[in-house]
Parts: structure tokens; C-alpha cells; sequence
């Protein structure tokens, strides 16, 4: 399903070295089935590891895709370009943006929220991680709200509002239309943890 190439699985089995033992590789499709889909990896330790998973297995480690997005990472190609200055992942997989028998319009509130939780996880919270915070997921009301909250140098930050409207909600609007808006569910407490 998933062909990883040697360069890639030695990038990842390194990168893996300095993680959580028992952590593997986690790989997913944001907006499947569409235009605007895209391919990610992201490192997955044992406590997200979850039964609907189809589970790949390399040499040094394994790769956890859950089964919703299977027929889009079909005949998927990971590979690692490295020039002078860095290296930079590639993902390339030719049936994300095709209709499957899991269309968009199939997709219940389930698996709205882990394509939700899956952006602030690996989109957002990296940039978040930057001043000493991170956002997770609560749910996703009946009405399409997705209730965040707040953790570390965000709670309390002078800046939340500005970067739950400008950042998280006009991100998570573009990439699921359907989203109606999010609700900070935080208790903000200004102390020496928040960043501004």
C-alpha cells in the first residue's frame, strides 16, 4: 500500500531514536477525496495507537494508517530529498484526491474530529510549541463547533483570541468548510507560563 523508500526508512528510523520507546510513524490524509487533500506523517506513540488501524511493517519500525484513509494512500511513495543545507520529505500519493467508497459526504462527525485533531496536532501546535503552548481537540458539537482548548504559554496569553480567529479557526474553516466556527472552552489564567 505504502511503499517508503531506504533513505526515508533510515530518516525515520532515526528520527524515531530519540522518541518515546515503542513510538511509530503515523500516516494520514487530510481532506480525502478532494481537491485540497494532503498527505502527512507524524510520529505515533503507543497510546494513539487505535484498533481501526492497518498496521505496515518495516525492518525498524511500523507505520499505523487509519483504515478510513487506506484506498487514498494506495500505491503511496515516501521518500527523502537531501541537498547541502537539509532534507525534505516527500509524500506522493496518486488516490488522495479520488472519490473512494469513503466520500466526503460519508464522513461522520468521528472522523471530522480526527481529521480536526490531526491538523492541530501536526499543522498548529508545532507553531504553538514555539512559545511553550499547544491546542487540542474537545469534540465537535451537533452544530459543527470544534470546542479547543488551550494548554502551557497559551493559557492566559494576552494573544489566544487573535490566534484562535486569525490562526486556528481560519485555518481549520479552509481546510473543512463545513466547520461553522470554534469555541475556546479554556479557562485562561495570565501567569509566568503564558507567553504574552
Amino acid at each position: 500500500m505504502i511503499y517508503i523508500t531506504p533513505i526515508a526508512q533510515k530518516h525515520f528510523t532515526k528520527l524515531l531514536a530519540g522518541k518515546k520507546p515503542g513510538t511509530q510513524i503515523r500516516v494520514f490524509v487530510v481532506n480525502p477525496g478532494t481537491v485540497h487533500a494532503k498527505c502527512n506523517v507524524c510520529f505515533c506513540p503507543p497510546e494513539e495507537f487505535k484498533t481501526s488501524d492497518v498496521v505496515i511493517e518495516f525492518d525498524l519500525f511500523s507505520v499505523h494508517v487509519d483504515s478510513v484513509y487506506v484506498s487514498f494512500l494506495k500505491d503511496a511513495k515516501i521518500d527523502v530529498m537531501i541537498n547541502e543545507l537539509d532534507s525534505q520529505l516527500t509524500i506522493k500519493a496518486p488516490n488522495a484526491t479520488k472519490e473512494c467508497n469513503n466520500t466526503r459526504n460519508n464522513m461522520n462527525n468521528d472522523l471530522l474530529e480526527d481529521r480536526v485533531r490531526n491538523v492541530l496536532q501536526f499543522q498548529i501546535n508545532p507553531q504553538l510549541e514555539l512559545h511553550g503552548g499547544s491546542v487540542s481537540l474537545i469534540r465537535i458539537t451537533e452544530d459543527l463547533l470544534a470546542v479547543i482548548k488551550f494548554y502551557g504559554g497559551c493559557n492566559g496569553c494576552a494573544m489566544a483570541s487573535y490566534t484562535i480567529k486569525e490562526g486556528i479557526e481560519t485555518t481549520l474553516k479552509n481546510l473543512f468548510p463545513e466547520l461553522k466556527g470554534v469555541l475556546d472552552m479554556t479557562q485562561h489564567q495570565h501567569g509566568t507560563h503564558s507567553f504574552y
